[in-house]
Order: structure tokens, then sequence, then C-alpha cells
């Protein structure tokens, strides 16, 4: 059974309440913890930010086109994919956080304004040879529940306590 996306306003109090997290629980936090993953097989820190960052990219990204094109088809992308074409995992993490942050603006700004029923807005998107239809509702929805996951990961692995999500390292620190 398919979850149901989380109403409007949910997913702007979780997108919001997760950018003040992180903010939070990386303030004053040596940037060499901030890059240094705790254990061989997990992300960083700065790493799951980096991801984080790839799925505001490509999810915000089909948000905007759901806004900005009456009911458009796309090519699903993963955020993992996209990442690979980044240079996000390098980045310090006070300037990828910066960079977040404006982003998570940006989206705000825009989410902020929609009526109800441009909420339910959809786009016809395919993804491993099938069609699916989304609405730009679960698109924020998807962003807002899967980065509080990465903001969880980050808080514990800061604490210096083992996560229960990792995910094998590449030399380039992008998986």
């Amino acid at each position: 059974m398919k979850e149901e996306p989380l109403t409007a306003e949910q997913s702007l109090a979780l997108l919001r309440e997760n950018t003040a997290r992180l903010a939070s629980v990386t303030k004053g936090v040596p940037l060499e913890r901030l890059h240094t993953a705790s254990q061989l097989d997990e992300w960083s820190p700065n790493d799951v930010l980096a991801h984080i960052r790839t799925c505001c990219d490509v999810w915000g990204g089909n948000i905007a086109r759901i806004l900005a094109e009456e009911h458009p088809t796309f090519a699903g992308m993963n955020p993992r994919t996209w990442m690979k074409r980044t240079d996000y995992p390098v980045w310090p993490f006070e300037e990828a956080f910066r960079a977040f942050s404006e982003q998570r603006e940006e989206l705000l700004s825009a989410l902020e304004s929609l009526t109800p029923d441009e909420w339910e807005r959809t786009a016809t998107v395919t993804s491993y040879g099938q069609a699916n239809e989304r609405t730009l509702r679960s698109y924020a929805s998807q962003l807002a529940k899967h980065e509080r996951t990465h903001v969880r990961q980050i808080e514990r692995t800061v604490a210096g306590k083992a996560t229960d999500i990792s995910s094998p390292r590449t030399p380039e620190g992008a998986t």
C-alpha cells in the first residue's frame, strides 16, 4: 500500500525544521568532525549534506518543472546519480550548508505561495520503463521525509553514535 504524502502544511513545517535542526546539530562542531565518517562504510556529515543537496536539486527541480509546465512528462532521476555529476562531496561543510540554506529558502518561498490546487498539480514521471503520476505535494513530502531521516543520521554521527543508515563510500565520496 502506497503511503499518503504529507499535507502541504506538514511538508512546509518539516522542510523548515530539517534545516533548523541541521544548523543546530552542526553548530560549533569542528570541521574535521563534519568531514569524517564514524566508520569506514558510512558517510561523513558532509557526505550526507551532499546527498541532501542532490535530493533538493532533483526533487526540487521536479517541483519547479511541475509549476512551470502544464502536466509535464519527464524521466525521473536518482539523486545518487546526480550526486556523481556534482562536486558536492568535496565542498567545505559551511559553504555547502550556506548553499543548501539559500536553496531551501527559495523552495520554501515558492511553496508557501501555492494554492491548494497548485499543490496537487501533476506530472508523468517515467522510471525503469514505467510511467507514474506524481503530484507536487508528493515530491515536497518525499523531500521532507527523506531529509528528516538524513538529519537524524547526522545527529547520531555528530553525537558519536553508529548510524543505522549507511552507504558504502566510493573514492570520490559519492555513491
